[in-house]
């Protein structure tokens, strides 16, 4: 279990204000002292609840001793401190980092080394509450303000509030990474977390496309009827053009419920339309050329399910894929882990697809680390083979 607050020296105290970092020479300064660090925390802040295109809008970094807070929309340009992201002689600290990177990545073409993420060190240990607010909260009484996360990071200036919350989502992943270091040490977890940490740097930002078939995700249109369905699809289409040019997300525009409503209603008067005044206004005429659209065309068809990539498995697949899922489900049960944290289903399924006969196929696949191929590899075998 968790080491409770008792146990640790760091608390929640008046700390001073954090380093602001944008014009060139705050920048040089910034970088001198980062290069000399054997230890770095990181965390970012983007205004996705604002933009249809959104980027990276503020950087935070912690050293033993300084929060900067760099922001790369006043400064011409950050690519050199890319070269301390790829340095693997200092190890960068994040909570939850799969998307700082992948964002990072995607806005600077940023490489990364030596990672230790806080979340999955959490996750391995099997602690019960693994985000940042609780566990900051826990284990050194310090509580983060939320509500400057939903804040326009893309706005300038920032405000006080946007630079104390974004200073904190830094500044205490030092000691947490201190505290999960020595748990993972005593639990004899080391070399788990350590491999789970050295794939990070290699996960790949994948422009995600516009899927126009991303109604049928919406909560309440497998309800809908064929007529109501095809009016919703071409709802859907516009309001994915309309966000894109304003630049703003497509719930800012309007939200999944509303778009359900007006595909029953199938409003064809402004005055029928269930919004504001001013949706009216700013939407009114595109929104009922929409409907129309729909009520003149023919209803969707659900969209083919896809299995991996590969179709459909075959039915001995499939019994050795629930094997290995049952396999999975037990050995997360006795470590008190989350499933995922003992293999994800990308990894049964490929398993399953081969049906390795010994450990040495079983390695040949190349879905397992070291450490998991010894720990779980005679496992997999045997359940493929009972399979």
């Amino acid at each position: 279990m968790p080491m409770e607050k008792a146990q640790i020296t760091v608390t929640a105290r008046q700390l001073p204000p954090p380093i602001l970092v944008d014009t060139p020479a705050g920048f040089d300064a910034m970088l001198d002292h980062l290069a000399v660090q054997p230890v770095l925390a990181l965390d970012t802040e983007s205004n996705s609840l604002y933009r249809y295109h959104y980027r990276v809008c503020l950087i935070q970094i912690s050293s033993a001793s300084r929060d900067y807070l760099l922001d790369p929309i006043r400064l011409p340009r950050i690519e050199p401190f890319g070269s301390i992201l790829a340095d693997p002689a200092i190890e960068k600290v994040f909570h939850a980092a799969e998307n700082d990177i992948l964002t990072l990545k995607r806005d600077f073409g940023f490489t990364f080394a030596s990672i230790f993420d806080t979340m999955l060190a959490a996750r391995i240990l099997g602690w019960p509450q693994v985000g940042l607010a609780a566990v900051l909260e826990r284990h050194f009484s310090v509580k983060l303000d939320k509500r400057a996360q939903l804040t326009d990071w893309g706005q300038r200036p920032l405000t006080a509030a946007q630079l104390s919350y974004g200073r904190l989502d830094s500044h205490y992943l030092l000691p947490l990474r201190d505290l999960l270091l020595e748990e993972l040490r005593n639990r004899k977890r080391t070399r788990e977390a350590q491999e789970a940490f050295e794939a990070l740097p290699h996960i790949a930002y994948v422009e995600k496309p516009f899927d126009p078939d991303g109604f049928w995700r919406i909560k309440g249109a497998r309800d809908l009827e064929p007529g109501e369905l095809a009016v919703l699809r071409e709802l859907y289409l516009w309001r994915d053009d309309e966000a894109r040019l304003l630049d703003r997300p497509p719930f800012k525009v309007l939200g999944d419920r509303t778009l359900v409503l007006l595909s029953q209603v199938q409003p064809q008067q402004p005055y029928d339309l269930p919004l504001s005044p001013r949706q009216i206004d700013l939407y009114g005429s595109s929104i009922l050329a929409a409907v129309a659209r729909g009520r003149s065309m023919p209803p969707p068809s659900p969209p083919a399910r896809v299995h991996n990539g590969n179709g459909r498995p075959d039915p001995r697949v499939q019994a050795r894929f629930d094997r290995l899922r049952n396999w999975r489900g037990q050995r997360a049960a006795e470590r008190e882990v989350d499933p995922d944290i003992v293999m994800n289903n990308d990894s049964l399924m490929a398993i399953a697809r081969a049906a390795p006969g010994d450990l040495e196929a079983l390695a040949s696949l190349g879905v397992l680390g070291t450490w998991k191929l010894q720990e779980y590899g005679a496992d997999l075998v045997r359940v493929v083979h009972e399979a």
